[in-house]
């Protein structure tokens, strides 16, 4: 054990933190007014080309528990983004895929991440963009071997 003072200023870990927050709580705001919200996009995303997926694929391929995937297909089932058909290769599970009105609301809600990234990048060169996306790859790897 070393007798360093703890200073989180000075770890990655502190920084990435507040960014992540910080990022879903504007993109929240932002995304509102279109009836979006941060948390649907790997849903958004894994069925915008009209993709039919099992919760449990989509709960897998956003890496959150199944519980976690199940009720935020509920509200967005509620709020007319997915319907659910029946699976006709396995009655025990259903297929999602996004509504017309979601695919409707998509455009406007890459505009709303593509501002939010420019924003969020201002004043960085397109070379410091790269370097920032290689090494958060890095560190995400990294976390996700742990």
């Amino acid at each position: 054990m070393t007798d360093t003072p703890w200073n989180p200023l000075d770890h990655a870990g502190h920084y990435l933190s507040r960014i992540g927050r910080g990022l879903t709580r504007i993109g929240d705001a932002r995304l509102r007014p279109l009836g979006l919200a941060t948390a649907q996009l790997p849903v958004l995303s894994m069925l915008q080309n009209g993709e039919r997926r099992t919760q449990k694929e989509l709960a897998t391929l956003a890496k959150v528990e199944q519980p976690t995937m199940a009720q935020l297909l509920s509200r967005m089932e509620r709020d007319g983004l997915v319907r659910r058909e029946a699976d006709p290769d396995d009655r025990r599970s259903s297929l999602v895929s996004l509504t017309d009105l979601a695919l409707e609301r998509l455009p406007a809600g890459r505009e709303v991440l593509r501002q939010g990234n420019a924003d969020m990048t201002r004043g960085l060169t397109a070379e410091e963009k790269k370097t920032l996306i290689a090494l958060l790859q890095r560190v995400l790897e990294n976390v996700e071997a742990l």
